[in-house]
C-alpha cells in the first residue's frame, strides 16, 4: 500500500486568495469546461516520459498546472509536493486522485504567472503540457525561475512549434482557431521562451514526431 497522500485542510481553499491573472481566468474556465472530457483527450505524453520527469525531482517539488492528477502515479517517494492550477474544476478531479500518488501532495489554486511562494522555495519544479496555454509563458518561467532554489531542476515536457517550415507554418495557421476551442498553443516557442526568462537550458531532447515535443532541462542563472 502507498504511503498515505494528503492535502491540508483548506490549502486548496486558501489557493483562490492568491493572485489569478485576468488572461489566465479565461484559460482556467476554458479547461473548467472541458474538465470532464480532459482525460479522454489528454493523449499527449507517453507514460515513460513522464516518469522519466519526477524520476529526477527530489526535496520540495513544485508541479505547474496539475490538471486532473494524471501524474500523480509518477510522483517520486520521499519527495515532498505541492501542485497548482488556474482551473478549480481540474483540481476537483486531482482531489479525487490523492490516492495514486506515493507521496504527499498540496494542492492549490495558483497561476503560474504569479506564484505564492517566495523565492527559492522548491529543489525541483517540473511540468508536463502546461506553457502551451500560459498567457504570458516568458513571465511564468521568470517566475518558476524565481522560486526555484539556486542548484535546482526545471523539467519541462512540452509541445512545441513543429521544426519544419511547412509543419510549422501549418501549426500558425490553426492556432487561432486550437486556443479558441481548447485554450491551447500549438505553436510555442518554448525553448527559446526558456531562454528568455533567464534560466539556463542544459538540455534539450526531441521526444515526438517531428520534433513537436520537447524534454527540456533548465537551472537557475548563477547555478
Amino acid at each position: 500500500m502507498a504511503p498515505e497522500t494528503s492535502v491540508r485542510k483548506g490549502d486548496d481553499r486558501q489557493g483562490k486568495d492568491a493572485i489569478i491573472l485576468p488572461a489566465s481566468r479565461v484559460t482556467g474556465r476554458r479547461y473548467d469546461r472541458i474538465s470532464p472530457l480532459y482525460d479522454f483527450c489528454d493523449r499527449m505524453g507517453r507514460p515513460e516520459w513522464r516518469k522519466r520527469i519526477f524520476d529526477r525531482t527530489s526535496g520540495e517539488v513544485l508541479e505547474v498546472g496539475v490538471g486532473t492528477g494524471k501524474n500523480f502515479p509518477f510522483y517520486r517517494p520521499g519527495t515532498k509536493v505541492t501542485a497548482i492550477d488556474v482551473a478549480p474544476r481540474m483540481l476537483e478531479r486531482a482531489r479525487r486522485r490523492l490516492g495514486e500518488a506515493p507521496t504527499p501532495v498540496r494542492l492549490l489554486l495558483a497561476d503560474v504567472q504569479a506564484l505564492p511562494f517566495p523565492a527559492a522555495s522548491f529543489d525541483s519544479v517540473i511540468d508536463t503540457f502546461v506553457f502551451c496555454s500560459v498567457p504570458d509563458p516568458v513571465l511564468g518561467l521568470r517566475e518558476i525561475a524565481r522560486v526555484c532554489k539556486p542548484g535546482g531542476l526545471v523539467l519541462l515536457l512540452e509541445h512545441v512549434r513543429a521544426e519544419g517550415r511547412v509543419a510549422g507554418a501549418l501549426m500558425d495557421l490553426m492556432n487561432p482557431f486550437m486556443v479558441r476551442v481548447v485554450g491551447a498553443n500549438i505553436n510555442r516557442r518554448t525553448v527559446e521562451n526558456v531562454r528568455r526568462a533567464g534560466l539556463n537550458v542544459e538540455s534539450v531532447e526531441s521526444l515526438g514526431p517531428g520534433g513537436i515535443i520537447k524534454l527540456i532541462t533548465a537551472r537557475p542563472v548563477g547555478t
